[in-house]
């Protein structure tokens, strides 16, 4: 088995937890700090993800074994996911406004899909060498003009730049990333991003930070490209700045960084089912004391996911087959050891026997 990078197990940790807390935050009055609060972490913490799951994708191939992987590990769980949000969503909150199950993804659940094709992408975008990246980047400047968006498109065409950057990106190259001068850098780079996610509503919406927000809602031309240009050149040099700073030390949080994709799924039934306790109507009264509480029990409840109790067992409704699969290879692993001890007692014996007889 290959030895896991800690820097990266602790970067996958970290950003599902900021994904957690980012979606939470939604669930407070929106205004001043908050706001400010919430453009600054979508600036960067959703491409960092991306740019990760492109860096671990760097060498998919057409093979039976990789395609039957991506099935198993994306689609299916998409599949099982989605429809049980959904019907969470409709029996416990009330929500009756969902249509296209499967097809048009909700809230979360578009990170599946999109990684679904970009990965299926990857070995012909493999090929282009360094010429992908600003291909890729062309689609998404060109992609808010896309009218359909079933299966969340202009959101998987607006990422692919960070994906693309994240799968030309090697282990070489991510060590140097995390260089002492780069480190220093990076919290400069941070702190810029921090003053201009302050001016946002100046330029552009909070919502242009989805990169699913369509340019046909935009009366001018020319404007939401450049738009996006900002966003895309921000949103990598801040992403990039994050992961500088991510430490490359094992530890109990790194162990944790396995079961991101756990995290990832299942928090939306947390986020969900504590909006339906009235939380965001206590939150409105109470808006200085919920933004800390809101941003520790989002942490708290990663950690809790994540743990590796509570993981392997999502795991298995999740993602049955590869449990399932998981179980039939360490019951053939055992067979074939059993039988090995087996045959080796049995030659212990007759080679007894044969010293008898001498």
């Amino acid at each position: 088995m290959a030895r896991r990078d800690p820097w990266l197990d602790n970067a996958k940790m970290l950003l599902v937890t900021l994904v957690v807390v980012g979606h939470s935050l939604t669930m407070l009055p929106w205004g001043g700090f908050h706001d400010h609060l919430y453009d600054f972490l979508y600036l960067w913490h959703m491409p960092a993800f991306v740019l990760i799951t492109g860096y671990l994708s760097r060498s998919f191939t057409y093979s039976p074994r990789r395609l039957w992987a991506l099935v198993r590990g994306l689609l299916i769980p998409y599949v099982i996911v989605e429809a049980a949000l959904v019907a969470f969503r409709e029996l416990v909150g009330g929500e009756r406004h969902f249509h296209d199950l499967w097809i048009a993804p909700h809230w979360p659940m578009w990170y599946l899909v999109a990684t679904f094709f970009w990965r299926l992408a990857t070995p012909l975008l493999r090929r282009l060498g360094l010429f992908a990246l600003p291909l890729a980047v062309g689609i998404s400047m060109v992609g808010g003009y896309v009218d359909w968006d079933y299966l969340d498109a202009r959101r998987i065409l607006g990422f692919l730049p960070f994906f693309v950057l994240g799968m030309l990106l090697t282990p070489a190259t991510t060590q140097r990333l995390r260089a002492l001068p780069v480190r220093v850098a990076a919290v400069g780079v941070l702190a810029g991003g921090w003053v201009l996610a302050g001016t946002i509503p100046d330029w552009a919406q909070t919502r242009w930070l989805y990169y699913s927000w369509g340019y046909p809602h935009v009366h001018s031309t020319l404007a939401p490209v450049l738009t996006r240009g900002v966003l895309l050149a921000v949103g990598t040099a801040t992403a990039l700045a994050v992961l500088a700073l991510v430490p490359s030390r094992g530890g109990w949080f790194t162990r944790m960084g396995a079961a991101s994709l756990v995290v990832y799924l299942c928090h939306g039934f947390v986020v969900k089912g504590v909006s339906y306790t009235g939380y965001p109507a206590w939150a409105a009264d109470h808006a200085g004391l919920a933004l800390p509480l809101t941003i520790v029990g989002a942490a708290s409840v990663a950690l809790l996911l994540a743990s590796p109790w509570v993981a392997k067992r999502l795991e298995r409704t999740i993602d049955p087959l590869t449990y399932a699969e998981g179980r039939f290879d360490a019951a053939v692993d055992l067979h074939g050891r059993v039988d090995a001890h087996l045959n080796g007692l049995e030659r212990e014996h007759e080679g007894g026997r044969v010293l008898t007889r001498a």
